[in-house]
């Protein structure tokens, strides 16, 4: 266990986040806000765990920017920032909500409050389904949706979703916390009008290496060799393979490897009614009388 690391990429990720949290997006494109916050994790010695997720108002989770992504932030939007910082794999994983509009406030804080009340029952042994039902009572006692088929999830060395999974919901069986692993917990909030389920989108921006298998195609073959040797089994964004190949090349590339399952792409995320979604999110380590949160400000 790389406590030593997972601290290190959580105490980055924290600040780049709250950074993120004060900051006026308004007028900003979502390609310019990835950029942003991409370099500002590298700035601190990190690499990124992920691309930047910068999901608008019902989509909750997985958009990426495209390359020079025109998409712009209004002053009517709620953007969950979804970032993380990994130093040699052991990675913090980290969110927040942006609202500039008033009437969402409370949304952002359901979530704000779900997570710290997971937080303040954490420690090594404690069941996942029982943090699930903390954040569920906490979001619907504010009059809010918990989104029950996104969760939290276990970390492990260049492994963002290690298999484990930590609910926003109450759910039978489950597993317990152990002392010295890394996990994520992200409690997911609609509004009361909301589904409470997320449904795939047909946008796929971001993308993984599956099999490091040759596809007999040599020029594919050369880029899936550069993903292995960038990013490892990490998430990578087509912005991230541009910075070396012209676009449209890349974007063929990246569909070759799609087709022949090298590299599997994850759609976004819409809640189901089309209701707003707000995220908040930390990187915690169970101990026996407590916990370690990485991500903490």
């Amino acid at each position: 266990m790389q406590t030593e690391e997972y601290i290190k990429a959580g105490k980055i990720a924290s600040e780049v986040r709250e950074m993120v949290r004060v900051k006026d997006w308004v007028g900003k494109t979502v390609y310019e806000i990835c950029e942003w916050v991409e370099d500002e994790i590298r700035k601190r010695g990190a690499k990124c765990a992920f691309p930047v997720n910068t999901s608008i108002n019902e989509v909750a989770a997985h958009y990426t920017a495209e390359p020079n992504d025109p998409i712009t932030i209004k002053d009517t939007d709620l953007i969950k920032i979804d970032l993380g910082a990994q130093i040699n794999g052991y990675i913090a994983d980290t969110a927040v909500t942006v609202c500039y509009d008033p009437q969402y406030d409370g949304l952002v804080q359901a979530a704000e409050e779900g997570l710290v009340n997971a937080m303040s029952m954490i420690k090594a042994g404690v069941k996942a389904s029982d943090i699930g039902r903390t954040i569920e009572t906490t979001i619907k006692q504010m009059g809010y949706k918990p989104i029950a088929n996104l969760s939290g999830h276990s970390l492990e060395q260049y492994t963002i979703h290690a298999g484990k999974s930590i609910p926003n919901i109450w759910s039978i069986g489950g597993f317990s916390l152990s002392e010295n692993s890394a996990y994520a917990c992200e409690p997911f909030v609609t509004t009361s009008d909301g589904g409470g389920f997320v449904r795939n989108g047909q946008i796929k921006n971001i993308f993984a290496i599956n099999s490091r298998k040759k596809t007999k195609d040599v020029e594919a073959d050369k880029l899936l060799d550069f993903i292995w040797e960038n990013f490892n089994m990490l998430p990578f964004a087509l912005r991230w393979i541009t910075k070396d190949r012209e676009e449209k090349e890349a974007r063929d590339l990246l569909n070759v490897l799609v087709k022949k399952k090298a590299v599997q792409a994850y759609p976004v995320l819409i809640e189901v009614n089309e209701q707003r979604v707000a995220q908040a999110e930390h990187t915690f380590i169970p101990t026996e009388n407590g916990v370690t949160v990485t991500t903490k400000a």
